[in-house]
């Protein structure tokens, strides 16, 4: 790095707390600052003053995911006092696969909106992949014969489009899946479960492909972009699968059971011992690693309690979902974890690594902290602005499939305004800010659980979806209350 860029990394932390991601980019371009800003790395914290470091920063307005893991709670609660039926275990267990779809959708649009963007597109993108993939298994992969000569090669000649310009952008890995969804429609291959799930993930990535070129390499706002290729997409369900129809996926066993079926009960508990055990490995390990090196890390104490209180409340969960929870247990038995939880597990793992162990991950809270100083760092904004809306738009599509899966049927209206509304709701509820540079996977997640609790709560009352609507708009409204308070709270502190 020149001495000429030097001193405009030094302004980066005025904006970002030491040990933020966007902090490790700007010392990994300036080493002497990262001599001087990591010397507290050579201490660590005692119990008690890391207890009062975190309550320091809750006044400072650092409130992360707090307050929706606070409003969840107050939710199970009044709906248990409400209803005798929401905390029974059958409907717990519901809980989760009901709003699976919009949890998923959610995980990639934190990518958007750590940028400061938004996708109001992702929704119904996850209904056009998900209408692919109905189409090519319902007419054994012969989408010519379905949708007609032009509208065929309109579609091959957009999926070609997609992996032109990701190619342009250097973004390898949306080139590489809008080409192996190009040849599978092309070349019409026999349809298969599990090559439909590929062929609406490819779907998904190369819409993100168009739309992470509009706004990058373009310059048009995000906002506008996705508005129009919102009304877009619209468009092409209704021309995939015709007003009022719908195309069903029911008969498919893999398909359907993507959201409707459990794992036994033996796959149950293996798939405990590989969450629960596997995150236990990992975070004590790593722990005692940095602590051997001398690196500050926190309490062992604290460490230990997080740990334990993780895989006792993970077993606990297990062992009542292997509990036959069936209304008549003398004609069905549903016992089991659910797959899509396994399913989330998975994609919030791998955002959460992305985010936070790979260069990429950096970037991506650096660009969206502060835009023209990771410019001026050397960062490619262009690319990886147009790369989060190719995430966000193939996780969507996996959340197409499972909400699909769920209803057992493609419909115009999947992935409709709901959807949409729902999943950046549940972004921005579990604490991820609308102005870019804060948020984690893991608020998709927590977000998404309260707005299932209210669809859930306020359908076991019997509510009608005015009022669900209302209800779920005036929680999203206090989220984006306390993001802004907080915001200002944590700029008056800064100064």
């Amino acid at each position: 790095m020149s001495g000429k860029k030097e001193p405009e990394m030094t302004e980066t932390p005025a904006k970002h707390e030491v040990g933020t991601p966007a902090d490790a980019l700007a010392q990994t371009q300036n080493p002497s600052a990262a001599i001087s800003d990591f010397g507290i790395d050579t201490t660590s914290m005692s119990t008690g003053e890391a207890v009062r470091d975190y309550f320091a920063r809750l006044r400072a307005g650092e409130l992360g995911a707090l307050p929706s893991l606070f409003g969840l709670l107050v939710l199970v609660i009044l709906f248990s006092a409400l209803s005798d039926n929401f905390f029974t275990l059958a409907n717990i267990a519901n809980v989760f696969p009901q709003g699976a779809g919009v949890i998923i959708i959610a995980m990639g649009i934190v990518f958007v909106l750590l940028l400061g963007e938004i996708d109001l597109a992702a929704g119904v993108a996850s209904g056009v992949a998900a209408s692919v993939m109905a189409l090519h298994y319902v007419h054994t992969g012969n989408l010519l014969g379905t949708l007609g000569t032009g509208v065929f090669i309109t579609f091959i000649g957009v999926l070609a489009v997609a992996m032109l310009l990701s190619a342009y952008q250097r973004i390898w890995a949306g080139s590489a899946l809008s080409l192996i969804g190009l040849l599978i429609v092309a070349i019409g291959v026999p349809a298969n479960a599990w090559l439909e799930i590929l062929l609406a993930i490819c779907v998904g990535t190369a819409i993100g492909c168009i739309t992470g070129f509009l706004v990058s390499k373009i310059g048009m706002p995000s906002f506008v972009v996705t508005l129009a290729l919102f009304i877009v997409w619209q468009g092409v369900l209704l021309q995939f699968i015709g007003e009022g129809g719908t195309i069903g996926i029911s008969n498919s066993d893999v398909l359907y059971k993507i959201a409707n079926g459990n794992l036994n009960i033996l796959g149950s508990w293996i798939f405990f011992l590989v969450a629960a055990g596997g995150f236990a490995v990992i975070t004590l390990t790593s722990h005692f690693k940095r602590l051997q090196r001398g690196l500050v890390v926190q309490p062992t104490a604290l460490v230990m309690i997080k740990v334990g209180a993780l895989v006792v409340l993970s077993a606990i969960g297990t062992w009542l979902l292997t509990i036959d929870r069936s209304p008549n247990k003398t004609v069905v038995t549903i016992q089991g974890v659910p797959y899509v939880i396994p399913i989330m597990l998975a994609l919030l793992v791998a955002g959460t690594y992305v985010l936070n162990r790979t260069k990429y991950g950096r970037y991506v809270y650096a660009v969206g902290g502060n835009k023209e100083a990771a410019r001026r760092a050397g960062i490619d904004v262009p690319k990886i602005r147009a790369s989060v809306f190719v995430i966000g738009s193939a996780v969507a599509a996996i959340g197409g499939i499972v909400a699909a899966s769920k209803v057992g049927s493609v419909s115009p209206q999947s992935g409709g305004l709901n959807t949409l509304l729902f999943s950046v709701g549940a972004a921005v509820i579990g604490g991820t800010s609308l102005f870019g540079g804060k948020g984690r996977v893991a608020d998709a997640v927590v977000g998404g659980l309260v707005i299932a609790v209210v669809i859930n709560g306020l359908g076991l009352l019997k509510q009608p979806a005015a009022v669900v609507n209302i209800i779920t708009g005036l929680v999203l409204l206090l989220a984006a209350t306390v993001d802004a308070l907080s915001r200002r709270r944590a700029a008056a502190s800064a100064r």
